[in-house]
């Protein structure tokens, strides 16, 4: 594996929460320090489906890869914003399918690169670059991008519970978009988002990790808003959906007790 390039920062702030920390957490893993458990506790406190919301989210992205891989042949993937590595990454979930599928990881954590260097280190099919991922031109223009990733082939690009940390003001539907244009007719765009249809619910959130995260954070929104972010493509069934309901395996997924929130989007395919 490739390191990729200079990251954006070397520094790892332990005195700010990270969503990437936080979203660890929830999934049980122990890459968060104490500060990222405090803001995942408080948030449980008014949010307290936030847990089982978080391993479904983990759950639909590892289903929604191996169906890409297993079902419509895709070979390649670019994992928009992927957080900390788990079990079942997509990398592991996609080779199992075929151990020649490429696997490109983008985060701007300084912890997810440090993390994803150890992981990959023998797996020369698989990169984690660090970039912040509105950088669409600095993305697809990266040296491991050209090396694993063909553009004139079906790729998926996969936005996964992290539009909601892009504000209104850089237009997420527009990155997508920006996305989208880069890839071959056939490609996939996996999106989803938190959504909530309770204003108190939105605001609070929002506010709270606005503040926690000290401004890394965009908006919770509602289900009518994702739909944008599908425009020009072909939405595969079941539609938008709660990702729990999407082409489930089995029903003995964790069961959100209260929807005061949910993770809401689905699988777009480019013609």
């Amino acid at each position: 594996m490739s390191q990729g390039s200079e990251p954006l920062s070397n520094g790892i702030d332990v005195n700010v929460p990270s969503v990437a920390r936080m979203y660890d957490y929830y999934l049980g893993g122990k890459d968060n320090y104490a500060v990222d458990r405090v803001a995942s506790e408080d948030l449980l406190k008014v949010v307290p489906s936030t847990k089982a919301l978080a391993l479904n989210n983990r759950q639909f992205l590892r289903r929604v890869v191996r169906r890409l891989a297993h079902d419509y042949g895709i070979r390649q993937f670019i994992d928009h914003g992927s957080g900390l590595p788990t079990q079942d990454n997509v990398h592991e979930v996609a080779q199992r399918v075929d151990p020649a599928s490429r696997v490109v990881y983008v985060d701007n954590d300084p912890i997810v690169l440090a993390h994803g260097r150890a992981l990959l280190e023998e797996n020369d099919n698989t990169v984690v670059i660090q970039a912040d991922m509105r950088d669409t031109d600095g993305i697809f223009g990266h040296p491991e991008i050209t090396r694993l990733i063909d553009l004139d082939q079906p790729a998926a690009a996969l936005f996964v519970s992290v539009m909601h940390c892009i504000p209104d003001s850089d237009d997420p539907a527009a990155l997508v978009r920006r996305v989208a244009d880069r890839l071959a007719p056939g490609s996939f765009l996996v999106v989803c988002q938190l959504v909530s249809e309770d204003a108190a619910t939105r605001k609070f959130v929002t506010d709270f990790m606005e503040t926690a995260t000290h401004g890394n954070w965009g908006r919770v929104r509602q289900e009518h808003e994702v739909l944008p972010y599908f425009d020009g493509l072909e939405i595969l069934e079941p539609g938008l959906v709660e990702v729990s309901t999407w082409r489930p395996d089995s029903g003995l997924g964790p069961k959100q007790l209260t929807q005061e929130w949910i993770e809401y989007g689905g699988v777009g395919r480019k013609s």
